[in-house]
């Protein structure tokens, strides 16, 4: 929960309706709506935004609830070992295990254009970066994107005091749909059934049969993660955002530059050029899973997992091309569908992959003590000097 809590605009809403933001539990007693109900929070399973602020606090609520003893200990480095996995922590304390979860979410994947890579720290960021945005009161900022990240940010410098624009490539800026009146009728849900990440039957198959999705065509699967992570923003955002924040839209950043002490983008438009001046950038660009982004992985792990650092093939049981190793979240969204990429995405893989932890831990208990009943049946043939005698077979005259 480090992302919601430390790098998302201080007064973000959650784009995800109330009923679709729950995390997984093993009881139906942990959902949002018991958490505001237990607080006195106003709360809507559709058509009421929930607060950020609001969201944190469920998940800490939940934390409290279920994992009381967990430990927040950065890992410093991952290891293969002869029986598993050896994790450094910044401690400096070394633990062992026969199987990891890369349960890494997105803060190693932070995507910032090229034509951007050339410009100080102090002058570029991304939108990861900023909870809050006091320190840029004044200046002149530009908000690279077109997504809730950015529209979000745009509004909350604006607020600030900022002299703010909004760029992006697309040609216009989109908001999700607002709640429509009829949505509760059930003709309307028949034909665009909810689900947790969009409201139709497409979103429906891809947020409840992740399992089915995963053995469809690539192509297939490409077009509908596509699909479902598009730059938007959230519908109650419009009415913020629209005619407070000046936009630039239809342009591609081509480069940057310093001049004179401030940052100079050159933006490619339908059919002309033109230079845009500001003191810091910040690349509202979204994320990118990359591997190789991964600091802690050791390289020969990185190496086999991926050949390209992006590729990651994961088996349908989340577990990678090297054994023992796993990946959940927006690692594993390519080949399990959008609804990875969200925190309802627990409630698929939690308990499946719970499950097959559980059914090798099993397996591997009986193998253990197939070989120690093995042993044990070795040494005791031994001691009454059997080892190493081929059987008797008794005959007829034996017998007599």
């Amino acid at each position: 929960m480090d992302t919601w809590r430390s790098h998302m605009p201080e007064g973000m809403m959650l784009k995800s309706e109330g009923f679709a933001s729950n995390l997984s539990a093993p009881d139906r007693f942990s959902t949002l709506k018991a958490y505001c109900t237990e607080q006195g929070i106003a709360y809507a399973d559709r058509g009421m935004p929930i607060p950020r602020t609001d969201f944190v606090a469920y998940a800490d609520w939940f934390r409290n609830r279920h994992v009381p003893e967990l430990e927040e200990i950065q890992v410093r480095k991952l290891a293969k070992t002869a029986t598993g996995f050896a994790l450094t922590l910044e401690t400096g304390e070394m633990v062992f295990a026969r199987r990891v979860v890369l349960a890494v979410g997105v803060s190693f994947f932070q995507y910032i254009p090229e034509e951007l890579a050339g410009l100080p720290a102090s002058m570029v960021s991304h939108s990861y970066d900023h909870r809050r945005v006091e320190q840029f009161k004044g200046s002149k900022v530009v908000v690279l994107g077109a997504g809730a990240s950015a529209i979000n940010l745009a509004y909350e410098l604006e607020e600030a005091g900022c002299q703010v624009r909004l760029v992006a490539r697309a040609r216009k800026v989109e908001y999700n749909t607002p709640p429509r009146e009829n949505a509760h009728s059930l003709w309307y849900r028949l034909r665009n059934p909810p689900s947790p990440i969009g409201q139709g039957w497409r979103s429906y198959f891809c947020a409840v049969l992740p399992g089915i999705f995963y053995h469809l065509p690539g192509r297939l699967r490409a077009r509908a993660v596509k699909s479902h992570v598009h730059a938007a923003g959230g519908w109650y955002m419009r009415e913020k955002v629209e005619g407070r924040v000046p936009q630039i839209l239809g342009h591609a950043l081509v480069r940057a530059d310093i001049v004179a002490g401030r940052v100079r983008l050159t933006l490619k438009g339908p059919g002309a050029t033109r230079n845009l001046d500001c003191d810091h950038v910040i690349a509202a660009t979204g994320y990118r899973v990359d591997a190789r982004r991964l600091s802690f992985l050791d390289e020969a792990i990185c190496r086999e997992i991926s050949e390209n650092g992006r590729g990651i093939h994961i088996s349908a049981q989340f577990e990678t091309q090297m054994s023992g190793l796993y990946a959940v979240g927006m690692t594993a969204m390519e080949n399990f569908g959008p609804v990875l990429r969200f925190m309802v995405g627990t409630r698929f893989v939690a308990p499946r992959l719970a499950a097959h932890l559980r059914r090798r831990i099993w397996i591997e208990k009986a193998q253990s003590l197939i070989g120690a009943f093995a042993a044990v049946s070795r040494a005791a043939g031994a001691s009454f000097g059997l080892a190493g005698k081929k059987p008797h077979i008794a005959s007829r005259s034996d017998l007599c």
